[in-house]
């Protein structure tokens, strides 16, 4: 027994090292059976995903959509959706604030529709709509976020010209052109910013006038021979976005303020000058007329020789004249039956008479 006991125990104590090993080793070996089942997953779980909008027949909608204004267009853009297969093609829809559907774009293939062709209102709200279309598949449509035209449109600047008239500037706006109607038309109370100063670094000291309804306003009160910068902005009580500023535009004012006066006179001058001339011509307008348009008369040999009547040969052979008609006459002679003797005798109308005998044989 005590040799039994012996030998087994020699023999539990010889297989401890194996069996620690083993086990080490199977824990070795977990972690990284667990990391390959889980990339193994996951790229089942990324394969059946990208392939779900082809294989099930359904596609993911366009993605970021949004729609803009700028001077009451109205622009509707979206990203494709993520992962999307080649060939997709979007339409596009217009809903107003009263739940009217417009059709807007049809089977384009950009990330942007115009949408400002379809029955827009300056004074409407609207939302963007869009799907993505692969062959007879279609997505769900992806709406965009609700704008109203004419509160959140976006004001393009004005246009500005300087033109320096003595120490004064003179400012002139012109207002951005709108796609439908007009500035003025929409927005009912239209006022400017006026933002200027010196182009002088180390002085920059801005002034700005407010509120300014006119479109062409004069800066005075500037120094002479001094270059100024202007700014303008739109302001509107209805839209909550002022527009963009207008570009910097600098301009140098003159020596000095003589010369509204120089022009006023000048033109003062030409008025009169005109006034004068007028006057004049009004006076001695029959002296003018004469000397313009003089009467012509003829000669008076030339007026009697027209009134005389006239007896030259070439008038005489143009009146008209009878004609002179020849008579003959036969006569038959005593004791000469057989001969005859013929007489003619010419008898003219205009006064003379002539009487011509042709012997016989």
């Amino acid at each position: 027994m005590n040799a039994n006991g012996n030998l087994m125990k020699r023999r539990v104590l010889n297989d401890q090292p194996w069996d620690a090993a083993l086990k080490s080793g199977r824990a070795a070996a977990e972690p990284n059976l667990r990391i390959n089942m889980s990339a193994a997953v996951f790229v089942f779980i990324l394969t059946l995903s990208t392939l779900n909008g082809v294989v099930s027949g359904v596609l993911r909608s366009p993605t970021n959509v949004q729609v803009t204004s700028r001077d009451l267009n109205l622009i509707l853009s979206w990203d494709p959706p993520a992962e999307a297969p080649s060939g997709l093609i979007y339409t596009t829809e217009l809903m107003s604030s009263i739940g009217k559907h417009n059709p807007g774009c049809v089977n384009i293939t950009t990330f942007q529709c115009e949408l400002s062709n379809f029955g827009i209102s300056p004074y409407g709200t609207y939302i963007g709509k869009v799907r993505a279309l692969l062959g007879e598949e279609a997505s769900a449509w992806a709406e965009s976020k609700t704008i109203t035209l004419d509160i959140d449109t976006l004001i393009s600047p004005p246009s500005v010209s300087l033109l320096p008239i003595g120490q004064t500037l003179e400012i002139s706006i012109k207002e951005p052109e709108f796609y439908t109607s007009s500035l003025r038309s929409v927005y009912s109370k239209v006022s400017y910013n006026i933002t200027y100063w010196k182009d002088d670094q180390e002085m920059m000291q801005e002034k700005t006038l407010s509120n300014i309804r006119q479109d062409r306003v004069i800066l005075d009160e500037l120094d002479p021979l001094t270059k100024y910068c202007v700014q303008v902005r739109i302001i509107t009580l209805r839209n909550k976005n002022p527009s963009e500023p207008s570009g910097v535009l600098c301009e140098r004012t003159g020596d000095t303020d003589n010369s509204p006066m120089v022009a006023a006179v000048i033109v003062c001058v030409v008025i009169a000058v005109a006034v004068v001339m007028t006057v004049l011509a009004v006076v001695k307008w029959k002296s003018i007329s004469h000397f313009l348009w003089p009467k012509v008369s003829l000669p008076r040999h030339f007026e009697k020789s027209l009134l005389d009547t006239p007896e030259s040969s070439v008038y005489l052979i143009t009146q008209p004249t009878e004609e002179i008609a020849l008579v003959s006459v036969v006569t038959v002679e005593e004791g000469s039956p057989e001969r005859t003797k013929e007489s003619s005798y010419n008898k003219q109308l205009n006064g003379t008479v002539g009487d011509s005998c042709l012997p016989g044989d």
